[in-house]
């Protein structure tokens, strides 16, 4: 472990960092020296990095939604990196892939295959407006990389607004128009003409909203736009994963904002799409169309890094230039994986599902908050869920320390999430949860929050 003093104030991020001493505490009394040995191994091989190695643990096994360590304990996963809408292992995904292995496993560039096409053409019949041109990319960070070259393609322009505290990957060009402080910090030269603004967030705002957000944010970024006069792009999460959820006029109000002054509109939906929120994708929610949107993650079923930008028909303006150009750009065995991970959405009516457990799960989280003065917000949108712990609900002064004690005792009992800026219990469960699932997950949140009291 390195010998660095931790400081979760300052280095807020989408997630837990492994710097922590309550880390090093949870490990010493809970793995025993088969999986401690595995660990050493890991921190030998891979480089080390605050998000990974060294690692927490040693999983050996996953389905539905659970994952299992070499000590055989078994974990509900409300964390699973935002791959697993529809389980783990899901038993459709696992054969298409299989049977794919057995025809055509690999695709050369040069070509194209059949499952590449039936995906493509499945996104857009599901995509919102004239979203109806596709490039697949390996994953999410590099179909970033790709909407930004587009962007400046399209526009003749290389400047980009984005949100502080954002993430849209860790690529040097997906930090430079990312926020976050453990990504940004001590690189160098980042991408120019990177400007950054605010983010819509409801519990922190800078622009003095309470309780009711008054779209200044929004109104900041149209002056952006305004007085820079040559943006290319602004590229946001339609909802951060904290999550922090805009009012429906916001995106609107930038939607708008955009039209007017030549701005492409780029929403980054990478761990959200294919039904988080209770709508094949996020922005549905806002009604709007952006100009790109970016998928990922759960595109792959669970088992395949994959994901897609889906972009408006006149913005294909580069056959002359190589856009993506991806070893595995048209990987037929990832394709079958997402087309039979949409199957399993539309044919299991997991986007209700995700309506209906989610509102019921907000529902009790916002019932717990009377019951415990740590909670100082719970919201949530489909099942993208989050609990945010406060020292004071007045000053909303972050809890970090209680909410790190919360996450580890939750993990001896049997529950993972993750811990996103430092206070918030970030809560993502498949979308095959079943509201008995759920009680039994808030029940050990409720049981470890009193613990900690």
């Amino acid at each position: 472990m390195p010998d660095k003093q931790f400081d979760s104030t300052i280095f807020k991020s989408e997630g837990d960092l492994n710097l922590s001493p309550l880390r090093q505490q949870w490990e010493s009394e809970n793995l025993n020296a088969v999986t401690r040995e595995w660990l050493e191994k890991d921190a030998k091989y891979f480089i080390h990095q605050s998000l990974s190695t060294p690692c927490l643990n040693v999983l050996t096994e996953c389905g539905g939604i659970y994952v299992c360590d070499l000590q055989g304990r078994k974990y509900m996963d409300f964390h699973g990196n935002n791959v697993h809408q529809v389980g783990f292992s899901n038993k459709k995904v696992i054969d298409a892939v299989k049977a794919q292995l057995d025809s055509l496993s690999f695709c050369t560039r040069r070509y194209t295959n059949i499952p590449a096409i039936r995906l493509a053409e499945k996104l857009v019949s599901l995509a919102p407006g004239d979203l109806n041109k596709v490039l697949f990319a390996p994953g999410g960070t590099t179909a970033i990389g790709m909407a930004l070259k587009l962007a400046r393609a399209a526009t003749g322009r290389f400047k980009t607004i984005s949100m502080w505290d954002s993430f849209h990957g860790a690529s040097l060009d997906a930090i430079s128009i990312g926020g976050e402080a453990i990504f940004r910090n001590n690189i160098g030269p980042l991408l120019p003409g990177a400007e950054h603004v605010p983010p819509p967030d409801p519990c922190h705002c800078v622009f003095g909203c309470g309780d009711e957000c008054n779209l200044k944010c929004a109104d900041y970024v149209e002056y952006v736009l305004e007085k820079e006069g040559d943006v290319a792009a602004v590229i946001a999460e339609t909802v951060r994963s904290t999550p922090y959820i805009p009012p429906r006029e916001y995106w609107q109000k930038i939607r708008k904002a955009c039209d007017k002054h030549g701005a492409l509109l780029i929403l980054d939906e990478i761990p959200h799409c294919l039904g988080r929120t209770g709508k094949m994708f996020t922005c549905e929610h806002y009604d709007i169309v952006p100009d790109m949107l970016v998928i990922g993650k759960g595109l792959g079923g669970g088992i395949f890094p994959f994901a897609a930008l889906l972009v408006r028909e006149h913005l294909d303006v580069m056959p002359d230039r190589a856009l993506g150009h991806y070893t595995h750009e048209k990987n037929p065995v990832a394709c079958a994986a997402g087309l039979a991970a949409i199957q399993v959405i539309e044919e299991e009516h997991l986007l209700e599902n995700a309506k209906t457990v989610g509102a019921y799960a907000l529902e009790r989280m916002k019932q717990m908050m009377s019951a415990h003065e740590l909670i100082g917000d719970a919201r949530g949108l489909g099942l993208l869920m989050g609990i945010e712990l406060v020292k004071d609900r007045q000053t909303k002064e972050r809890a970090t320390g209680e909410a790190e004690k919360v996450m580890y005792a939750a993990l001896s009992h049997g529950l993972s999430f993750k811990l996103t800026m430092g206070n918030i219990l970030t809560l993502t469960p498949p979308l095959t949860i079943t509201k008995t699932e759920m009680d039994r997950a808030l029940d050990i949140i409720l049981q470890c929050l009193t613990s900690i009291r």
